[in-house]
């Protein structure tokens, strides 16, 4: 079974890094890519907490809620990664930095 803790070694930037291997624009679109990622990860795993509440009732939204409900979702999911998310993104980006850093095959 693989660890799956980030290496402090991928993410620091020394001079045997990988990391430096990597232009500074090609890192920041791979950390928006292991954001995006984990957003996208934690709204399918929030959407079956929301499929069992109802829509009806005093302060319900009715069917209009129940049909915006997926982009709440997402927007929760959005703003989780923003506060710092659950750390997901930074696997993701040490290894897509590691297979960038591995010579093609």
């Amino acid at each position: 079974m693989a660890d799956l803790s980030v290496s402090p070694d991928l993410l620091s930037g020394g001079a045997a890094s990988p990391l430096s291997a990597v232009s500074p624009a090609q890192r920041e679109r791979m950390r928006k890519t292991a954001e995006d990622f984990e957003a996208s990860f934690l709204s399918q795993m929030m959407k079956p907490m929301f499929e069992g509440l109802k829509t009806d009732g005093p302060f319900g939204g009715g069917q209009a809620e129940g049909m915006w409900r997926s982009f709440m979702i997402d927007a929760m999911a959005k703003q989780t990664v923003s506060a710092g998310g659950v750390g997901l993104a930074d696997t993701v980006m040490a290894e897509m930095i590691k297979m960038q850093s591995e010579p093609a095959a």
